[in-house]
């Protein structure tokens, strides 16, 4: 052989082993493109990922992931091996079957001493729910505080997920801000301080059927970009759940949110019937505003506090936490035309310990409970949305233009009524209001907040008036 050809043919067993160790040394998470994605997922195997905490299985089949349901084990997380602070997060996921309940976490935890050393996952997860509920894309923190941002809080986004299909999900985790997308619908949008790091994780979700095993999960073109991030902006006027304290976002302000209490002063605030705000009861502290404990008389020693400012159709939010046996309230269209003794007359968001005070179980069916329109009408709620004593809940209360009026708790909502309508009249009818001419029909009105003489605290006042 001539030394030419011999000098060619090493030359391309040099290259070729290069080639070849150059492969062997990348890793299948790792896989960068050109416009700065990196493929989490190869294809091929489960390679950057590991299984935890359940028994559920999950196998890699013509280059998607499928998780199988397994009966009796705990929720089953596909996680990857490498942690993720700021990133945007695109996969696709599929589900056939009701029973198969998913979500993908995001800077997830998972505490592998946690249930006797058999391991816990826990943080944001973002949801997929195939069920009548129709949650999908709403951010739920596993195992630790539940649903933050339910889709009550976006019906129109209830119908972004198709069952059977390939469904298109984007998670955006940025800074204390993640928003998320399902088919290019807008879902989600929550800004928290909880975890600013951790995996991401599919998950297969627990089921107690032995005849649900089997039925598959599926994920592909699981995909992440950490670097030059470029956030897609919300365009939608879609409620925001801000669990800062005080502060509202770009969008918020965007779409003509104001915050009633600024964490620092009263101002904006008086007293019921008197033109500046009591000298005693009411403190801000440490950016809360709180009524402190008397006698548990109704507005007899402090005093309510109202807004300066009345409103008609608007949006109003408000977090809450009341001490053990506590009774208060959120009051709107107050006029302070009555001049009755005792609180101020309007409509209200009751605030209460359902288990340890006596109203509760006065009124009728529940009518005075936690959330409820006090007195008139139930708030419809499930045990695990609600927070007790000394735990944060979020309050909501939306009034549209056409006067139908909807309380949330948790994002959850409760009721729905119409102000004016013949069923409305007729509850006002039975009830202590029916003495009061008009009763809840005023115009405008302003925003109340009661001294029952019971320690009750207040942050993250926020509304938006509509038109």
């Amino acid at each position: 052989m001539n030394p030419q050809n011999m000098k060619a043919i090493k030359l391309i067993y040099f290259l070729t082993l290069i080639s070849i160790l150059t492969y062997s040394c990348q890793s299948p998470t790792n896989n960068k493109q050109e416009d700065g994605w990196t493929d989490l997922f190869n294809g091929k195997d489960l390679s950057g990922w590991k299984t935890v905490m359940g028994a559920a299985d999950f196998q890699v089949e013509d280059d998607v992931i499928i998780g199988f349901a397994k009966a009796n084990t705990p929720n089953t997380f596909l996680v990857t091996e490498e942690d993720y602070t700021d990133f945007i997060l695109e996969l696709d996921l599929k589900i056939e079957n009701l029973s198969s309940n998913s979500g993908v976490m995001v800077r997830g935890q998972f505490d592998p001493s946690a249930r006797d050393g058999n391991g816990l996952v826990y943080g944001y997860q973002i949801e997929a729910d195939p069920t009548e509920r129709a949650w999908s894309g709403g951010l739920y923190d596993e195992a630790r505080r539940g649903w933050l941002y339910p889709l009550d809080l976006n019906p129109d986004a209830k119908s972004a997920f198709k069952m059977n299909e390939w469904n298109h999900y984007r998670i955006e985790a940025i800074g204390n801000e993640i928003k998320t997308w399902i088919n290019g619908q807008e879902v989600s949008y929550v800004v928290d301080e909880m975890d600013t790091k951790g995996h991401i994780g599919l998950q297969v979700h627990s089921i107690n059927n032995p005849d649900d095993e089997g039925n598959k999960t599926y994920f592909r073109n699981v995909r992440v970009k950490t670097e030059n991030l470029d956030p897609k902006p919300f365009s939608s006027d879609l409620f925001v759940v801000n669990t800062t304290l005080n502060t509202l976002t770009d969008l918020e302000k965007d779409k003509g949110w104001k915050l009633l209490f600024n964490g620092e002063s009263t101002d904006g605030w008086r007293a019921a019937y008197k033109d500046e705000i009591p000298s005693e009861g009411w403190q801000v502290k440490d950016g809360l505003l709180i009524i402190k404990a008397s006698d548990g008389s109704e507005s007899m020693t402090f005093g309510d506090i109202v807004t300066e400012e009345k409103y008609s159709a608007f949006d109003l939010a408000f977090d809450f936490k009341f001490s053990e046996g506590a009774n208060s309230g959120v009051k709107y269209f107050v006029t302070l035309s009555e001049n009755n003794v005792g609180s101020a007359i309007g409509l209200e968001y009751q605030i209460l310990d359902d288990e340890k005070h006596p109203d509760a179980k006065m009124g009728l069916d529940g009518n005075r409970t936690l959330a409820s329109l006090y007195d008139l009408i139930p708030a419809k709620k499930s045990g695990r949305f609600v927070k007790g004593p000394g735990e944060w809940n979020k309050g909501r209360v939306l009034v549209n233009t056409d006067n139908t009026v909807t309380h949330f708790l948790n994002g959850v909502k409760v009721l729905e009524y119409k102000r004016g309508s013949d069923e409305y009249r007729s509850k006002v009818a039975g009830s202590k209001y029916k003495i009061w001419e008009d009763f809840g029909e005023a115009e405008e009105g302003h925003i109340l907040l009661q001294d029952h003489g019971d320690e009750v605290h207040f942050k993250n006042i926020k509304i938006k008036t509509l038109h």
